[in-house]
């Protein structure tokens, strides 16, 4: 009996082998960054420009290279018009862009980036300029900036919720490979299980 038990816990520890790191990819394929801190913040009165715009995230963006495609900061006032070049660093768990805004006013920060797990996230938040004298003051632009003409950057998605649907379609499509595996390796338990009860009939009747 002893050896039919140590045949099963090896067996057993086999399977766990296999199927523990699919368990372990699967788990951060569910979790989307989101917005921890910000320069300008929410509701922030600004009165000096900062050295950056920053968009800051709970963990590592998704990237491929250098690219900042599915990245964008839009700066936006009540007229409408558009400030900054368009042009995204993105570091880590952040993003940012040179600063630049125009006459004092109400400013609103329209934000997309793509989380780790490869879903686009976005939203938006106001504050107020209200600078202080000799604060540089720029031209805004009726169409949003594309980083002069590159392709770095975009426009933030009008739609979050069709982007977020597209996303979530791509992670279950995984989920969907790492539950398939999961189920193949629960069969193969089982079937060896068997075959080692089977094996452990058969001895004991010779």
């Amino acid at each position: 009996m002893t050896a039919a038990v140590t045949r099963i816990a090896i067996a057993l520890a086999v399977v766990a082998t296999v199927v523990a790191p699919a368990v372990v990819v699967a788990t951060p394929a569910q979790a989307h960054n989101f917005l921890v801190s910000s320069t300008p913040s929410s509701g922030e009165v600004l009165t000096r420009l900062p050295r950056e715009f920053i968009i800051t995230t709970n963990g590592p963006l998704f990237t491929l290279g250098h690219s900042t495609n599915g990245f964008a900061m839009e700066i936006r006032d009540t007229a409408g018009q558009y400030y900054g070049d368009g042009c995204l660093a993105v570091s880590g768990s952040s993003m940012s862009q040179a600063p630049a805004l125009g006459a004092p006013g109400g400013y609103t920060v329209l934000w997309q980036l793509v989380s780790s797990d490869g879903h686009t996230v976005s939203g938006e938040y106001p504050f107020t300029w209200a600078p202080d004298a000799g604060q540089p003051v720029s031209v805004g632009a009726s169409i949003p900036p594309d980083c002069h003409g590159t392709t770095g950057g975009q426009a933030p998605n009008p739609n979050p919720t069709a982007a977020a649907t597209d996303s979530r379609t791509s992670s279950a499509n995984l989920s969907d490979v790492l539950w398939i595996g999961g189920a193949i390796a629960a069969v193969l338990l089982a079937a060896l299980v068997t075959f080692l009860v089977l094996g452990r009939r058969n001895s004991k009747a010779d």
